[in-house]
């Protein structure tokens, strides 16, 4: 049987971007559903390093990263891979990839990603308490670890590039570091502290907030995949097992998973799909105090509530493969290697990230018309950026000039 439903908008995918969006059109008073087929806030919402990453204004792909593509894509060990079987349908994706790591586009991806993420943290700050789960941002920064004197000293010039582009960041000696987080070991290098980061000591409980909230707001949840969007006169109809909703405007909001609605919807977006992981350590008693990036390693350490998590690394795989062993295992190694006593770990996840060449997310208008509006593609930062992608399709359903310039988030760019 096939329910036959109508909206005013209608938001695909229940991720911290769907949710957002959703909570926040509901706010302005429109009509609005929400479509995923798993429950809200469930994917890469759920498990992330779960920092509000204001200092993450460089894109993957830099010159640097350029340099090294080769071997960086063909050592299953690096933190930066890629499943060989995937390389055929991946090919379009790493020529355009390797074009936003020339200096030019890198230095002005870095601009765009900058200017998104300049209110990140006191926008997080006033969502949480929005949604009730203030308690769970914790403001002690971030740390980047530096193993090695050579490492240190090379992150100068990084560091230099994040305070042109309006971070705050301390480069410390391994003295300050040792008073700072007495539990991690002794380096000869140091650390690069973002004194304004903040972070969650609980993505999940703060999903189940954003959840609740959304539920509170009076927005449906339907359980449904959508398989087909097909634009009519008087507005978009989308189509899944079971389903046929009408829906005067669409919000692509579905993550990894958007970019079958996005060519259905008229826009050839190069959307693909960075495998995520984490593994995860039960215990007590922290052994750090707030995110730290051992930077060699590919990945995070994140203290959140009852536990230890490790999450990171990239691996360039699609949607249908199933984990790989050999990146879990190569979290564990890299987390025994800070802390030697960690026994057996307690659970391991994989997700999906929405990746895009030039690590600029799609905020916009779709090319064939308004009435479909794209908000996926953030990449690493699709938790720090909810709230500031939620005001931005807000103004773009209600016709105003966004707060933010976001003519480089449009698809006119492809």
């Amino acid at each position: 049987m096939t329910h036959h439903l109508s909206t005013e908008i209608a938001v695909v995918g229940a991720g911290v971007i769907g949710m957002a969006v959703a909570l926040r059109l509901r706010a302005q008073g429109h009509e609005v559903v929400m479509i995923d087929p798993n429950d809200p806030g469930a994917g890469a919402s759920y498990g992330n390093a779960g920092t509000i990453a204001d200092y993450a204004v460089l894109p993957v792909g830099t010159p640097d990263v350029l340099k090294n593509l080769p071997s960086l894509l063909f050592d299953r060990n690096s933190p930066l891979a890629i499943r060989h079987a995937a390389l055929p349908t991946l090919a379009p994706w790493l020529l355009r990839f390797a074009r936003q790591s020339l200096p030019a586009a890198a230095a002005r991806n870095a601009q765009a990603i900058a200017a998104l993420l300049a209110n990140a943290t006191r926008s997080w700050e006033d969502f949480a308490t929005e949604i009730g789960g203030a308690a769970l941002l914790q403001r002690r920064g971030c740390l980047y670890l530096y193993e090695t004197a050579r490492a240190f000293r090379a992150a100068e010039a990084d560091m230099a590039q994040r305070r042109r582009l309006g971070i705050t960041v301390e480069l410390i000696r391994p003295e300050a570091l040792a008073a700072m987080e007495p539990g991690l070991p002794a380096v000869e290098g140091g650390a690069a502290y973002f004194p304004q980061a903040v972070f969650l000591s609980d993505p999940g409980r703060m999903m189940g907030c954003l959840a609740d909230a959304v539920s509170r707001a009076g927005v449906p949840h339907l359980r449904h995949a959508i398989t087909r969007l097909s634009r009519q006169l008087d507005g978009v109809v989308l189509e899944g097992q079971g389903l046929r909703l009408h829906a005067r405007r669409v919000i692509l909001a579905a993550g990894a998973h958007s970019r079958p609605l996005a060519a259905q919807a008229g826009d050839a977006v190069p959307l693909d799909t960075e495998r995520g992981y984490h593994v995860e350590w039960a215990m007590e008693r922290p052994l750090l105090s707030r995110p730290t990036c051992p930077t060699t390693r590919g990945f995070y350490l994140c203290p959140m509530s009852g536990r230890l998590r490790v999450a990171g690394t990239v691996e360039l795989g699609g949607l249908t493969a199933p984990p790989a062993a050999h990146r879990i295992a190569r979290l564990v190694a890299g987390a025994r290697a800070i802390f030697p006593d960690l026994g057996a770990p307690t659970r391991s996840w994989m997700g999906f990230r929405p990746s895009m060449p030039d690590s600029l997310p799609v905020i916009a208008a779709s090319a064939r018309g308004p009435e479909v509006i794209h908000a996926y593609g953030h990449g690493h930062i699709g938790l720090t950026l909810a709230p500031i992608t939620a005001r931005i399709v807000a103004d773009l359903v209600a016709g105003r000039p966004p707060e933010l310039d976001i003519a480089p988030y449009s698809v006119r760019r492809f």
